[in-house]
């Protein structure tokens, strides 16, 4: 790994909000999804969270797997997510309009936060809507009552960003050194990381030049020799 791609890296892990996600409630058009992801990404979302049905189950991997950047927690109900991230302290907030729905940009997003973004057609279910603590609005003045759900993340996700800057917190690194190694080592060596997963192997220290910092008994895990290491390397450059 470049010295360049080590750094960039580096800083993305830097910025990462820990405390800050998505539900997505089976939403399963594929762009959709992602599009949520990459806006995730874009704001510096560690991790998110899905419940999916059946079939969109089976092509996420085709929907989301250029995202490689933003973990994502599957849970079989919607009430086991809401649970989990409530656990973790999170205030819950649902797209949803209602007598008690407020506007999104009146929200403190500096909180833990955790944003239900429903279903396509349907929008939220109502066991999400029960219960999550505060219903969602973005104001329409337009002949047209929703946005598109991934639009409707995006505004939502870059008013938390902006009160988390202006909060300062995007200049504390809230991700643990070992979660940085491992996403490390899986962005910068894909081939290798396939190689570890397939053979059980330990992943590896990364340096601070960006290069694995391993004895021989490492490599000798891989058997592989100093030629096919050379190749392996120069196909990560190019990737």
């Amino acid at each position: 790994m470049s010295p360049e791609r080590y750094n960039r890296i580096r800083e993305m892990l830097r910025m990462r909000q820990t405390d800050l996600t998505v539900l997505m409630e089976e939403v399963h058009k594929p762009h959709n999804v992602s599009a949520v992801v990459r806006s995730c990404d874009a704001v510096g979302i560690h991790e998110i969270h899905a419940v999916w049905d059946k079939k969109t189950r089976l092509r996420r991997g085709t929907a989301m797997g250029s995202q490689n950047w933003v973990k994502t927690h599957s849970h079989d109900t919607i009430s086991d997510a809401i649970g989990h991230l409530k656990g973790q302290g999170m205030q819950v907030l649902v797209t949803h309009l209602s007598d008690t729905a407020v506007d999104f940009r009146d929200i403190d997003y500096t909180k833990p936060t955790a944003i239900i973004l429903g279903q396509e057609k349907y929008g939220a279910t109502d066991v999400a809507i029960e219960q999550a603590d505060q219903d969602i609005v973005i104001p329409m003045v337009g002949m047209v009552q929703s946005l598109n759900v991934s639009v409707a993340a995006a505004l939502i996700l870059y008013e938390a960003q902006r009160q988390r800057q202006q909060a300062n917190m995007y200049d504390k690194q809230n991700v643990s050194e070992a979660e940085c190694q491992r996403i490390l080592f899986e962005g910068g060596f894909p081939k290798l990381r396939k190689m570890c997963d397939i053979k059980g192997i330990p992943y590896p220290y990364i340096d601070e030049t960006g290069q694995i910092a391993e004895g021989d008994d490492w490599w000798k895990q891989l058997q592989l020799t100093p030629e096919k290491l050379a190749s392996i390397e120069q196909g990560n450059d190019e990737s």
